[in-house]
């Protein structure tokens, strides 16, 4: 059996199983077109060879892991295109995983540690999105004009040691100024003080709105698939939203040498002065709600109005009674299985975060959990975050404030917002219905939050 160093692309469609079961015969048809039409010429043009075909899936070979992955993104390209004005339901959409390593050859076959790095990249790679091993980014950095984002060492499925994984910018978004009013999502960039490169994005528009960046978000994803993305386009119906993704998560920078309460604040103030925003409506929730009241309370003249949903000005940590041993056990558990394909340790932050979600948005947040945060940056957000203390700060705020909390949160003490409230001068506190932290569409308490927002900014 022939041994031999090889560059592997792996495809699969996402969301192949739902499909099949909506309409089998028009699912396999796109599938066959998109095959003989986009995927096999793109390889046969970057001169490799489609090693093999499995359900929705395909394996090539290349000699070139230039040429693999500079293939992957072109499909991708070509496969937006293609998707464009199409409805969900009738997109066939690729994720695509590309390794650079050792191959064993039996016929025209291949096997090995090889393929199955590029196979397990391909899964946590984004819906329409191409994923490289550390191995395959070394080799292209220079080579290509592309950008990558350091996704951090992986746990793959079967693979002993973890995987230094990159997400490739297929978009490859340069130049263009955007258009707040457009539909289409834009994301651009800027640097901290420290040099941390923090994303942002601009929607909709009327009166300047700014959502505090949060321990777990990613710009391109939680807009169109995760649980977060309802809120977000509400807002962006009305207001001109400016979202970024805090420093060590999503699209921002993710290994960082600081991680604090005061860098989440420099890190905000940074990207609305990148954005142009001099006077603005300051929404925080969850933990971010901490990071807008620091925020509102040294930066008066800037904050019109500041709104708080399921916020805290304790940590987990600093709150009477708790339980230290629980918090450290899920710090460890977090540094331990995050970045796992099984989602069984993100399911326990996912359940506390919306115990009333249907299985589709528990889904939906753990994928993301996964794709926005490394298993290290997850831990230590945890532990920074559960660490802070804001209360001192809270009767320095002097804009209008507006705070929500479901009164059966289960992630943060529904108290926690009345605390908030209290000790804010002029606060006003509104109890939401429900017990999920991070509100869903369809349920009360998302309608109720936004109503009692658009009235309180209105006012």
């Amino acid at each position: 059996m022939e041994r031999r160093l090889a560059a592997i692309l792996a495809a699969d469609v996402a969301g192949y199983s739902r499909m099949m079961a909506a309409n089998e015969t028009a699912t396999l048809a796109a599938l066959q077109r998109h095959r003989s039409e986009v995927l096999t010429p793109a390889i046969v043009r970057h001169h490799g060879r489609v090693v093999k075909l499995m359900g929705d899936g395909m394996l090539a070979e290349f000699s070139s892991v230039v040429e693999a992955v500079d293939c992957a993104v072109q499909v991708q390209r070509d496969m937006a295109q293609r998707n464009a004005g199409l409805a969900d339901d009738e997109r066939i959409a690729f994720r695509i995983g590309v390794h650079v390593g050792d191959v064993m050859v039996e016929g025209d076959d291949i096997y090995g540690d090889g393929v199955n790095v590029a196979a397990r990249l391909e899964a946590i790679a984004e819906v329409g999105g191409v994923c490289v091993s550390g191995a395959a980014h070394d080799e292209v950095e220079t080579k290509l004009e592309l950008s990558f984002r350091e996704l951090g060492p992986q746990t793959l499925k079967n693979i002993p040691r973890p995987v230094l994984a990159y997400a490739v910018d297929v978009a490859g978004r340069t130049g263009s100024v955007p258009d707040p009013a457009s539909t289409k999502l834009e994301i651009r960039y800027c640097r901290s003080p420290d040099g941390v490169r923090l994303a942002y994005a601009l929607m909709g528009k009327g009166a300047p709105l700014v959502r505090a960046g949060g321990w777990v978000s990613h710009l391109e994803y939680d807009w169109e698939h995760a649980p977060a993305g309802s809120i977000n386009k509400l807002l962006a119906r009305e207001f001109l939203l400016l979202r970024y993704d805090a420093r060590g998560n999503g699209m921002s920078d993710w290994e960082v040498e600081e991680l604090s309460l005061d860098a989440w604040v420099r890190d905000l103030d940074t990207v609305v002065a990148a954005a142009g925003f001099e006077r603005f409506a300051l929404l925080g929730s969850s933990q971010s709600a901490a990071v807008a009241i620091a925020y509102a309370a040294h930066h008066p003249e800037r904050v019109s109005r500041l709104i708080l949903l399921g916020g805290y000005a304790l940590g987990s940590r600093k709150r009477p009674g708790a339980n230290i041993e629980q918090q450290e056990a899920m710090i460890s558990l977090a540094r331990i299985g995050w970045g796992a394909e099984n989602p069984a340790f993100r399911q326990m932050f996912t359940s506390q975060f919306m115990p009333d979600a249907t299985k589709e948005q528990w889904e939906a947040l753990n994928q993301m959990q996964r794709i926005s945060v490394s298993p290290e940056c997850a831990a230590r957000h945890l532990d920074v975050s559960g660490n802070i203390d804001v209360t001192a700060l809270l009767s320095q705020v002097t804009a209008p404030t507006l705070v929500m909390h479901a009164r059966g949160d289960a992630r943060v003490p529904f108290e926690s917002g009345r605390q908030i409230a209290a000790a804010i001068p002029g606060a006003r506190f509104v109890a939401l219905p429900g017990n999920n932290h991070i509100l869903q569409p369809g349920e009360p308490a998302l309608a109720r939050f936004v109503e009692e927002l658009r009235l309180f900014l209105a006012g």
